[in-house]
């Protein structure tokens, strides 16, 4: 029986952090590969059972954390965010955040040079637009009313 030489090549993958990393799995990937006995090393788990692991492990993550200062207003709980069927959008988003186009948060990263709400009343962060700002008084008004439905 002839034999044949198989070539694997491995390029760097962008999902990898850092080079070393990067150069571990490539090389651990290469070792599988080449491996005389392909023995199956893993038990077979269903889809449904991994997702659940994923998302009980990452709810604990959620209430271990100390990040998230501001979306633990909106959401204190993961499973209050869960339970919601949200539309989101990138103005949800940077509210529910902090982050985005508010001009605190471009203030603190040196991107512009004064985090003043355009409507003068005070510094643009997520309160201010939601309590005190009289330039978002239709979107405020709209967010009562879903809320209050």
């Amino acid at each position: 029986m002839e034999q044949h030489a198989w070539r694997v090549e491995f390029t760097s993958i962008k999902a990898h952090a850092g080079q070393h990393r990067n150069e571990t799995a490539d090389q651990l990937a290469k070792e599988a590969a080449n491996s005389k006995s392909m023995k199956e090393c893993y038990t077979k788990i269903p889809k449904s059972a991994i997702l659940k692991d994923l998302k009980d492990h990452s709810t604990k993550q959620w209430e271990k954390t100390t990040k998230g200062a501001i979306t633990k207003l909106f959401f204190p709980t993961i499973k209050d965010r869960l339970n919601i069927n949200l539309n989101t959008s990138p103005k949800f988003t940077a509210i529910t955040t902090g982050h985005g186009n508010i001009k605190s948060y471009l203030f603190k990263y040196k991107i512009i040079d004064n985090p003043q709400c355009s409507c003068k009343k005070g510094e643009q962060m997520v309160q201010h637009i939601i309590f005190e700002c009289t330039n978002f008084e239709q979107e405020k008004d709209r967010l009562k009313a879903v809320v209050l439905r």
